[in-house]
C-alpha cells in the first residue's frame, strides 16, 4: 500500500473515530433521534443527485437503511444522550465484529475457525469488563443500548454481504434516504414537536458543524474514501486500519470532552480489540475441494491467506 494510502486509511479510521465526539457535542444541541435524522438527511442531499440510480435491488436498500439507519443510529444516539459515553461508546461498538460472525454462521452457513471462536470469546470478555466498570460509574441502561445497536449492526453487515454493493459510496448515500422519515416519525412520537422545533430554532454554527461533520465528513467522505481503498487494495489490507477507531475515539474523547479512562477501561480496549482482530482478520474456513482442483486453488490463494476473507470493517462505519 503507498504511504498515500496509508495516510488515507489512518485519516478514515480518525475521522470515524473523532465522530463519537462529535456526536456527543450534537447532542447537547438536538434530540438525539432528531440528530439521526438530520444526519441521514444532509448525507443524503444532495449527495443522491450526483451518484447515480442504486446499482443494487432496493429490497437490500431498505432493509439495510432500516436496520442500520433506524436501528443501529437510532441506538447509539439515543444510548449516548442517556449517559453513555463517547469513548466507550466507540470501544463497545466494535463488538459487531462478534455479532457478524455469529449472525453470518447462521444464516449464510459460514463456519467459523477455531481463531475466530477465540477471538469472539477475547472480545466478549471485554465487553465483560467494560460493563462492569461502567455498572460502577455509568448508567448500564445506556450501555445496554450501544450493545443493541452493535447487534443491529451486525445483521446489517450480514445484509450488506447479501447485496454484494458495486458501489460503496452509492450503496451508502441510498441507504441514507431510507431512515430520515422513520427516525423523524420517532422523534415527533417520542422528543415531541415542541422539542424538535427548539432545537430547530435554536440551531448555531457549532450544531450545523457538527451536522456537517457526521453527514458529509464522517459518512460521505469516509465510506467514500473507504470504499475506494477496498477497491485498490484487499480487504485484509484495509480491514485492520479499523482498529484504530476505538484509538481515536478514546483519545478525542478524553482530549475534547475530558473523559477519564479507567484502567479497567483500558484492559476492556485491549481485550475487546485484540478480540475483534482476531474474530474479523482470521481467514475463513473454505469448503472442501476436490482432490484435482487442489493445485489450481492453492495457485489462486495459498493456504492460510486471508486476502479475500470477508471483513464486517469492510461494510459499515
Amino acid at each position: 500500500m503507498r504511504p498515500s494510502h496509508l495516510f488515507l486509511a489512518v485519516l478514515v479510521a480518525a475521522v470515524w473515530g473523532v465522530n463519537f465526539t462529535v456526536i456527543e457535542i450534537g447532542l447537547d444541541h438536538f434530540p438525539p433521534l432528531l440528530f439521526s435524522a438530520l444526519r441521514f438527511l444532509v448525507a443524503a442531499l444532495p449527495a443522491v443527485f450526483l451518484v447515480g440510480r442504486p446499482k443494487v435491488a432496493w429490497k437490500w436498500i431498505v432493509a439495510v437503511g432500516t436496520v442500520l439507519g433506524v436501528a443501529k443510529f437510532g441506538l447509539v444516539f439515543v444510548g449516548m444522550d442517556a449517559g453513555m459515553p463517547a469513548g466507550l461508546s466507540s470501544l463497545v461498538l466494535q463488538i459487531q465484529a462478534v455479532f457478524t460472525a455469529v449472525i453470518a454462521a447462521v444464516v449464510l452457513k459460514e463456519r467459523p475457525t477455531r481463531v475466530r471462536v477465540t477471538g469472539m470469546a477475547v472480545a466478549l470478555a471485554g465487553i465483560g469488563v467494560a460493563a462492569w466498570d461502567e455498572g460502577t460509574s455509568g448508567p448500564l441502561g445506556a450501555f445496554a443500548l450501544v450493545v443493541a445497536a452493535a447487534a443491529c449492526w451486525g445483521v446489517s453487515n450480514v445484509l450488506t454481504r447479501k447485496a454484494s454493493p458495486p458501489d460503496a459510496l452509492n450503496f451508502m448515500v441510498w441507504v441514507s434516504t431510507v431512515p430520515v422519515l422513520p427516525l423523524l416519525a420517532l422523534s415527533l412520537l417520542t422528543e415531541g414537536s415542541s422539542r424538535d422545533l427548539a432545537a430547530l430554532r435554536a440551531l448555531d454554527w457549532q450544531g450545523a458543524g457538527t451536522l456537517v461533520f457526521v453527514a458529509w465528513i464522517s459518512t460521505v467522505f469516509g465510506f467514500g474514501a473507504w470504499g475506494w481503498l477496498l477497491r485498490r487494495h484487499p480487504a485484509s489490507a484495509v480491514a485492520p486500519f479499523s482498529l484504530l477507531v476505538p484509538v481515536f475515539g478514546m483519545s478525542s474523547a478524553a482530549l475534547f470532552l475530558g473523559e477519564s479512562v479507567s484502567p479497567a477501561r483500558w484492559c476492556a480496549a485491549a481485550l475487546l480489540v485484540g478480540g475483534v482482530a482476531l474474530t474479523s482478520l482470521a481467514p475463513r474456513r473454505r469448503p472442501a475441494q476436490p482432490l484435482a482442483a487442489v493445485g489450481t486453488a492453492a495457485v489462486k490463494a495459498p493456504i492460510g491467506s486471508s486476502d479475500h476473507a470477508e471483513s464486517p470493517f469492510t461494510v459499515t462505519r
